[in-house]
């Protein structure tokens, strides 16, 4: 089943040097941009971290420090890929809680805000462990019939993930429906207001905390009874994009006053 799409979407996967959001680099970036004439484009780069590859990540992806040595770094393609993602929806495997946050924190570092407050994000490997609870090989084998070769490569991956989501939105036609703000909503666990998810709306649409001694607690209500609060996450091991979100609840509110 093809997609039925009113704006263009990107199914996009990254590897990286690591994990933690924070401190880890993307050293790959494959994007498939589908249009919703039926039309693709596809892009993959690698990137110079500018930090060690670490040899249990390169155990994974098979890249390794020499291979992106001549490479050019994030910043400097920065610009061309904030254009490319333009006006577009986002698709990925685990990319809500890893590839998007994780290419969101790049950017920023970069100088370049993403802003995703009107995107419809979704995040095929959610679909999949509600269904199925596999990895994106086994979800690849089972849906598509078909072995992934060269796992863990972000074009193999990228393209996995794209060919994944049509096979869902025809197993599960009685259940899912071919819209991208319905595979939004359904793929994700809760609407963030932050990348991490260490912010999000509650039912009222209101900023929640989704952490800590606060967690359930209105991010305004917190600023207001402990100021000293925003400081320790500012200063903390938070994402960038966590305190940008937060600074900006705290600007608002108190413009608001």
């Amino acid at each position: 089943m093809e997609l039925n799409l009113k704006n263009p979407i990107i199914f996009f996967d990254l590897e990286t040097t690591g994990t933690n959001i924070n401190t880890d680099r993307i050293i790959e970036i494959s994007y498939l941009k589908v249009y919703p004439n039926g039309n693709r484009e596809s892009k993959t780069m690698r990137i110079n971290p500018e930090m060690h590859i670490p040899e249990e990540s390169a155990k994974i992806h098979g890249i390794h420090d020499e291979d992106v040595a001549d490479c050019p770094t994030f910043k400097k393609v920065a610009k061309n890929i904030a254009k490319d993602f333009e006006g577009a929806d986002l698709a990925g495997f685990n990319s809500n809680r890893f590839d998007i946050p994780m290419l969101a924190e790049e950017f920023l570092r970069a100088e370049i805000d993403l802003d995703i407050s009107n995107r419809k994000l979704i995040d095929v490997q959610v679909i999949f462990h509600k269904m199925e609870q596999r990895t994106l090989s086994a979800a690849y084998k089972f849906y598509c019939h078909k072995d992934l070769e060269d796992a863990h490569t972000a074009q193999a991956d990228t393209m996995a993930t794209y060919e994944v989501l049509k096979a869902q939105l025809d197993k599960y036609s009685d259940t899912l429906k071919n819209d991208v703000a319905f595979l939004s909503q359904y793929s994700s666990f809760t609407k963030n207001a932050d990348f991490a998810g260490r912010i999000i709306y509650d039912d009222k649409g209101i900023e929640t905390f989704n952490f800590g001694k606060y967690k359930g607690i209105h991010v305004k209500e917190v600023l207001k009874k402990d100021p000293g609060y925003y400081s320790w996450i500012m200063n903390g091991d938070f994402t960038l994009n966590t305190k940008n979100v937060l600074t900006k609840i705290r600007l608002k509110e108190l413009t608001e006053r």
